[in-house]
């Protein structure tokens, strides 16, 4: 299964690097064409108004919902692929390192269970942390369906934090003195067996 995992990555990256570069000359094209840099009337004017911009008007609609100008719908579908190809790829390697944790772990017996369920409990706090920051950042709705998992593991980790350590200006650093104590106590009970 790793070996599957392993060449499928192999073919994606280069392949996800080449819809990029194709998608960046695509939207450089049509942004051309949008903002009159190219002739309006050229082949490669109407060659984008057929082909290109109908598969862009969805996100052209929500950019201009969003207060930004149509000719930057192009560069926004480009970064989509370009985050999302990240993600996917990231995600693969993910799933990759935690197949061989997993088999590595139930090979070692009980200490390898143990050494992955410290991990793994201590890794998903970690990342209901910077899933609660990055949220933060975007203004997103503690209640929200995609958010509560997260404030539900962290805050019992950060208040007791925020009660020792106040506010600096407006910055709370609870959760950076949070992650450093998860990876100090996962380091401790790593060692312990």
């Amino acid at each position: 299964m790793i070996e599957v995992i392993d060449s499928l990555i192999a073919i994606l990256r280069p392949a996800l690097l080449g819809l990029a570069a194709g998608l960046g000359v695509v939207a450089t094209l049509d942004w051309m064409v949008r903002t009159r840099r190219v002739s309006p009337f050229g082949l490669i004017a109407r060659v984008m108004r057929r082909n290109v911009d109908p598969l862009l008007m969805p996100i052209e609609r929500r950019v201009v919902r969003a207060g930004g100008l149509p000719a930057h719908a192009p560069f926004w579908a480009l970064m989509v692929v370009i985050v999302t190809g990240i993600i996917v790829v990231a995600g693969l390697g993910f799933l990759r390192d935690q197949l061989a944790f997993v088999l590595g772990s139930l090979d070692s017996g009980p200490r390898g269970v143990y050494r992955l369920v410290v991990s793994w409990t201590f890794t998903l706090m970690q990342i209901a942390i910077v899933v609660r920051v990055l949220l933060s950042w975007v203004h997103g709705r503690p209640g929200a369906w995609y958010a509560r998992w997260s404030y539900r593991l962290s805050e019992p980790i950060l208040r007791p934090i925020r009660n020792v350590i106040p506010l600096i200006r407006t910055i709370d650093i609870s959760p950076i003195v949070a992650w450093f104590l998860l990876g100090i106590i996962q380091s401790v009970l790593l060692g312990l067996w």
